[in-house]
């Protein structure tokens, strides 16, 4: 069976070379229709999705595709070995304006659920930087083991949320309490990453419960943390049993460690 991680990473450092050169540039806003998530599907994307599909095609893999733009879509004249689950640019806005928080996102899996994803890898494609997982295994950023915060105060901990919704004032009694006692908040534009953040330490939490994001961004940024000893579940505290379709939405909590989660679950309660 061909190495799953090894095919990602192959994967993830075409998506670079080719998206590299669009970064900031106007024709990276091209729009060409609405692609299977509901999104506009601009040029940058689609540039970024083929790169993607070549290095598979020239591996012959055999899986199903679950991507934000096409769909699922069967990859090889096998029958499927696997699911790959992708956003092959997570952050499209801030790749469009030149902001450098930038991401792709790639996660195998033996069913069509994120709980049983296998192989994980989000590439901070600006940076050069890659977070991977397999299960079991722990996970890694360049290949050096990593490990999230010990941080346990709300007041010190440097959380990031994603607020990005016309419904803002529907989320905001769910925050206030959060924000009167939370002293570093940040969001990025890129929530694989930014998970990916909470994986090594650089954060201490990220949080998005506006029921928007979609499992495409977060299927493998979900296995980077869990391997690497933090927490992601649902704003109730259940675990995070949801299909992998490119519609399919998610609400989650996402720690370092189970202490912070309860201090900010009991907050936002």
């Amino acid at each position: 069976m061909m190495n799953r991680l090894l095919l990602l990473k192959e994967c993830a450092q075409n998506i670079r070379e080719k998206a590299l050169p669009l970064i900031a540039k106007p024709e990276a806003a091209e729009t060409y229709g609405k692609g299977a998530g509901g999104d506009q599907m601009k040029k940058i994307d689609l540039i970024a999705e083929k790169a993607l599909i070549d290095v598979l095609e020239r591996n012959r893999a055999s899986c199903t595709l679950i991507s934000e733009e096409s769909g699922a879509k069967k990859i090889g004249r096998e029958s499927s070995e696997y699911y790959l689950t992708t956003d092959p640019i997570d952050g499209t806005t801030n790749a469009i304006r030149g902001l450098p928080f930038v991401a792709a996102s790639l996660a195998t899996s033996r069913t069509r659920n994120i709980s049983d994803i296998d192989t994980a890898l989000v590439s901070d494609i600006l940076h050069n930087i890659t977070y991977t997982a397999t299960r079991g295994q722990g996970a890694y950023r360049n290949d050096q083991k990593i490990g999230p915060s010990t941080e346990s105060s709300l007041e010190d901990a440097v959380i990031g949320i994603d607020l990005g919704t016309p419904k803002k004032r529907e989320l905001t009694p769910h925050f206030i309490n959060l924000l009167q006692r939370t002293k570093h908040l940040r969001h990025l534009g890129a929530n694989a990453l930014e998970i990916c953040y909470v994986a090594d330490g650089t954060t201490d939490a990220f949080i998005d419960v506006r029921g928007k994001l979609r499992v495409t961004d977060v299927a493998a940024a979900y296995l980077i943390l869990l391997e690497a000893g933090g927490t992601i579940t649902t704003p109730e505290g259940k675990e995070l049993i949801v299909p992998l379709t490119p519609t399919q939405t998610v609400s989650f909590i996402a720690t370092g460690n189970r202490h912070l989660y309860e201090a900010v679950s009991r907050i936002l309660v």
